[in-house]
């Protein structure tokens, strides 16, 4: 088992294969009792998940007000569906090394990114502090 964060959360070497060989999830907000969940590109480095947003956006929006989320990395496969969800809070990564650090990470894996850059406050990264985990699809180990 690898240890994240000092917390917790636990994750096999299949599930952190599983998470670091994906790059797209759902991440699930909510905000006065109403869900949101939108498809997202991830980078998943030193046990947290990273999320480019905008600042006018409803998630943004929804974790200004409650910082706790999910998401959810899966894939379907007749009779070989996989996927695991993790839940935690969010911090925001606006600025400073932790900001330029997040966004190497992004411009380096990202398309995306490299054809439209941004810079320091035009746009922050979500910063996902794991707590728990559900998953399924994989071996049992035991």
């Amino acid at each position: 088992m690898i240890f994240l964060n000092l917390l917790i959360l636990e994750l096999t070497i299949e599930e952190l294969n599983f998470i670091n060989k994906n790059e797209c999830c759902r991440l699930a907000t909510c905000s006065r009792n109403k869900p949101h969940v939108v498809p997202v590109s991830y980078i998943f480095s030193k046990g947290f998940f990273y999320i480019a947003t905008d600042y006018k956006t409803k998630k943004l929006f929804n974790i200004k007000n409650n910082p706790y989320v999910s998401i959810v990395i899966d894939i379907y496969k007749p009779f070989n569906n996989k996927g695991i969800v993790i839940n935690g809070n969010v911090e925001l990564v606006e600025n400073g090394k932790s900001f330029h650090d997040t966004y190497d990470l992004f411009f380096n894996k990202f398309e995306w990114v490299r054809t439209s850059p941004w810079i320091e406050g035009e746009a922050p990264f979500l910063k996902i502090m794991p707590k728990s985990k559900a998953v399924w699809g994989f071996e049992k180990h035991g």
